[in-house]
């Protein structure tokens, strides 16, 4: 029997997942978590096999959230869902120790197979992604947009501020100090080429990453 757990902040989509999985042979949904810290405390009490991870969840962040559970769990297999394309997220999640990584517009047949191939010690990953992955080994010319350069705490500050948060939105949902999510926001609009929050907000809108 293959346990899931699952992590959403979004009742519905979790209800949905479990009827999903539990129609399967072999496959049982043995917890649910809302946000980061819930799902690291909730793991201490029910091992699971497979992890479904939304991108988007309250908490530390999906960077160093799972970097938290590769260090807590690390033979626990990560899949992470999102409503967000593959080359804004994907990337960072697989080098962050993530199994896999799916869209969330994909059939529930495909979130089926990923379930299974993870739990086995694959990866899963799209055609298109795989040939992103591949294309990494050539890309020391290639043009790479400027979020790409940034750390995943810069990256993570980036989402939230573009999507309108205020620095101090952003502090609490990072867990981080005021002063630290300033400082940040400095470095983002140094590196980025900005002059306010206004540009951020527009770059974000532009490559798809409002959080």
């Amino acid at each position: 029997m293959i346990r899931v757990f699952l992590a959403d902040d979004h009742p519905v989509v979790r209800k949905g997942l479990q009827r999903i999985l539990e129609e399967q042979p072999g496959i049982s949904v043995v917890g649910e978590a809302s946000d980061g810290n819930e799902l690291l405390l909730s793991l201490q009490k029910l091992p699971a096999d497979v992890m479904l991870l939304d991108v988007s969840m309250p908490g530390p962040g999906l960077v160093p959230l799972l970097q938290e559970l590769r260090t807590a769990h690390p033979t626990l297999p990560v899949l992470v869902l999102s409503v967000h394309p593959e080359d804004q997220y994907a990337m960072r999640a697989l080098r962050a120790g993530a199994r896999g990584y799916l869209t969330k517009d994909h059939s529930p047949e495909e979130l089926v197979a990923a379930v299974r191939k993870v739990y086995r010690g694959g990866r899963y990953v799209s055609a298109t992604l795989a040939e992103r992955l591949a294309a990494e080994f050539d890309a020391a010319g290639s043009s790479r947009a400027p979020h790409e350069d940034l750390s995943d705490r810069e990256f993570e500050v980036l989402c939230l501020v573009g999507s309108g948060r205020s620095v101090t939105e952003v502090a609490a949902t990072l867990g981080l100090s005021v002063k630290t999510v300033s400082t940040y926001r400095t470095r983002l609009l140094q590196k980025m080429a900005a002059t306010s929050n206004a540009d951020l907000v527009r770059y974000v809108s532009t490559h798809g990453l409002m959080r």
